[in-house]
């Protein structure tokens, strides 16, 4: 089983990709649990699960996370949600996954999660926000221990198919001071648009909270419309399919056309930062029109035409990754170096949901550590 703490290094074999430091957006509490706390957590409330050593339960998420469709990919989150529903559970996860994310080098991380999906025995909304937030604080004082300084937010997420999007957006505002940076919306993506939780983008925009938005991941390019012009979005979560937008033609001499469509030129222009997270994307189908290969991703034409690219890793047990694994695939797949890292990670600080002082002292962080790599 692949965790934060495997060792990665560039193309040269002397560059640690694990020490350099990274901004994590895109990443979910449900999905980066470690297999041997769903063993403990299941045993301790008397929940089934599917595997009965750490090793093979690892192994069973990963092989049905891969399976071509969001859908049958999401459906692994019902082992992992089922032993989320107590005080005690939600906040060593959140401990574990600060810890996780700590010796991946991550210095600063958001992490989202729904809420409403945790309630099941008998936890108020915000006695789980409440809990959460102790078990991030937790894990920061663990990583400090170790000589390791990171923060982490987090991004409050409504399920899209529920009917609860205003009062988790309520839920969101009423913790910003106390460790929530941010909103989004989830689960699945294909016929339950943005627009459908109108209500709580308004309440959201009026009260200036900022917003991240599922999109072009399960549906295409009137999803990702819908999450910016209806969830006023200043991120895409994956984003992946805007690449529909963008034509590729070859001429008779051989050159190479590239057109960009209206919608892909506006979250270009506006530097609205794509969310990708690749293993996830391949296990989930996401990029099923362009192949089945990490090299058939179009991360690199979207990075290569100038998109603000970052890089994620969405479900980390379920995709068997880490944020160091995931750029280490990227360099595998397309030759990128660290002069590429450092992109993509002011890309990431730049598109956090941290003021903007503290998001150029987040840039100078980043800056320093890759000067020094």
């Amino acid at each position: 089983m692949n965790d934060s703490r495997e060792q990665y290094t560039l193309a040269n074999g002397r560059t640690s990709i694990n020490a350099l430091p990274k901004v994590s957006l895109h990443d979910h509490l449900d999905g980066g649990l470690r297999p041997a706390t769903i063993l403990e957590l299941a045993d301790s409330i008397g929940f089934e699960v599917p595997a009965s050593d750490a090793a093979s339960l690892g192994e069973w998420f990963e092989d049905s996370a891969d399976s071509g469709s969001l859908v049958d990919y999401l459906a692994t989150f019902d082992i992992t949600v089922g032993v989320m529903q107590t005080t005690e559970g939600l906040t060593r996860v959140a401990r574990e996954f600060v810890q996780d994310l700590a010796a991946d080098g991550v210095v600063y991380g958001e992490v989202r999660w729904a809420p409403e999906q945790h309630v099941a025995k008998g936890l108020t909304l915000d006695q789980t926000v409440e809990a959460v937030q102790q078990g991030i604080e937790q894990g920061i004082d663990d990583a400090r221990g170790e000589g390791k300084t990171l923060r982490v937010g987090q991004l409050v997420t409504a399920m899209r198919h529920a009917d609860r999007g205003l009062e988790i957006a309520e839920l969101a505002v009423r913790h910003r001071e106390r460790g929530v940076v941010g909103f989004d919306i989830a689960g699945a993506e294909l016929g339950f648009p943005a627009g459908n939780q109108r209500a709580a983008f308004d309440y959201l925009a009026q009260n200036f909270l900022p917003v991240t938005v599922h999109a072009g991941e399960a549906d295409g390019l009137d999803s990702i419309r819908g999450a910016l012009f209806d969830g006023r979005a200043l991120r895409l979560g994956h984003g992946v399919r805007l690449a529909e937008d963008i034509r590729i033609e070859s001429s008779d001499d051989e050159n190479t056309f590239v057109s960009i469509g209206g919608l892909a030129q506006w979250v270009k222009d506006r530097e609205i930062a794509l969310e990708l997270s690749p293993s996830s994307n391949l296990q989930t189908g996401a990029i099923a029109a362009w192949g089945d290969d990490l090299q058939d991703h179009p991360f690199d034409l979207l990075y290569q035409l100038g998109f603000t690219v970052t890089v994620n890793t969405d479900n980390r047990l379920m995709s068997n990754t880490s944020l160091s694994r995931e750029l280490s695939l990227l360099s595998d797949a397309f030759g990128y170096d660290l002069e590429d890292f450092e992109v993509f990670q002011l890309n990431a600080a730049n598109a956090s949901f941290l003021p903007l002082d503290e998001r150029q002292d987040l840039a100078d962080t980043i800056i320093a550590g890759f000067q020094s790599a």
